[in-house]
C-alpha cells in the first residue's frame, strides 16, 4: 500500500512539475532610435594609483534618450575583475559589467 501510494505522489509531482512554465527575460535594453553618436574625445584624469582600473567614457539610455558618462577610474570589486564597456548592437544596448579572466557572460 504504501509503495502504491508513494507512486501516485510521485507521478503527480511529475505532472505537476510539467504543468509548469518559464518566463524568458530580455538581456538588452531595447533602442530609443538611432545608434549614440560616437564617443567624446576627452582627456584622461591622471592615475590615482595602483589598483585601479580605467573605464572608458560611454552613452547609456536616459530617459529616452542616450547621455554621456565620461570615462573614470575605478577599483575593480574583486581581483583579476576586468571592465567590459557597454555596447550598442543590433538595435539593442548591452549595459557595460565587470568580468572575470577566464569567465565567460
Amino acid at each position: 500500500m504504501k509503495t502504491k501510494l508513494l507512486m501516485v505522489v510521485l507521478l503527480a509531482a511529475g505532472a505537476l512539475s510539467a504543468a509548469t512554465f518559464s518566463v524568458g527575460v530580455g538581456v538588452g535594453v531595447p533602442a530609443f532610435g538611432p545608434p549614440p553618436a560616437p564617443v567624446v574625445a576627452y582627456a584622461r584624469p591622471a592615475y590615482p594609483g595602483p589598483g585601479y582600473s580605467w573605464v572608458g567614457g560611454y552613452w547609456y539610455p536616459a530617459a529616452g534618450r542616450y547621455a554621456w558618462r565620461s570615462g573614470y577610474w575605478a577599483a575593480p570589486p574583486y581581483a583579476g575583475a576586468y571592465w567590459v564597456g557597454p555596447r550598442y548592437y543590433g538595435g539593442r544596448y548591452y549595459a557595460g559589467y565587470w568580468g572575470r579572466r577566464g569567465f565567460r557572460r
